[in-house]
């Protein structure tokens, strides 16, 4: 499991990309990922593109990144996902607070 995070050449925008298994062990990698203190985006990406499960701990945190950036107003969206996680995703109705593609 591993997680990068990469800022858009403007700063506004933040990309988190993880690999592997997202759960309870990425939970202190993933939180360091978006609470840089070198930038401050006015959205996210997450990208799933590569992750080959998720658990709840994972939608815990991906609760926890939307609380940081906003909440109701945060721009937020998760992308890549592989049939299995996006049906997780769906069951958890995470598609009404978060764009999911």
């Amino acid at each position: 499991m591993s997680i990068e995070s990469v800022a858009s050449q403007d700063g506004n925008e933040l990309t988190i990309s993880v690999e592997g298994r997202f759960d309870f062990s990425a939970h202190q990698e993933f939180r360091e990922s978006y609470e840089r203190s070198d930038i401050d985006p006015s959205s996210y990406v997450v990208d799933l593109n590569r992750t080959t499960y998720l658990d709840s701990s994972a939608l815990g945190m991906l609760l926890l990144l939307r609380d940081h950036a906003g909440g109701d107003s945060a721009e937020i969206k998760i992308v890549n996902c592989n049939r299995d996680v996006k049906k997780i995703l769906t069951i958890s109705n995470f598609e009404q607070l978060f764009t999911i593609q």
